[in-house]
């Protein structure tokens, strides 16, 4: 099995855009034990605000202007649900 993109969008939101590309892979990226790699990434003037996204050898990490810690990815749903709730947060 190739990767085989599930979700792409770019959009204005707020301030800044949202980007957000979420693949599925043929093994999961490690040590992620879920078959998505994923990238959502919120920008204000070309800098990252709020981001998500899975890299091989550090998980699913959660990115916030001061902070970065660990995701516990569940679904996509969850994902887009919990991304979007910290943009909202941020731009508040």
């Amino acid at each position: 099995m190739k990767a085989r993109l599930r979700y792409r969008i770019r959009e204005a939101y707020g301030r800044g855009v949202i980007e957000a590309v979420i693949w599925e892979v043929p093994a999961p990226v490690r040590p992620s034990g879920h078959r998505l790699k994923y990238r959502l990434v919120y920008l204000v003037d070309g800098k990252r605000m709020v981001g998500y996204a899975n890299e091989r050898g550090k998980g699913d990490p959660r990115h916030l202007p001061d902070a970065e810690m660990r995701y516990l990815f569940e679904d996509v749903p969850t994902l887009l649900r919990d991304f979007m709730k910290d943009v909202k947060e941020i731009e508040s």
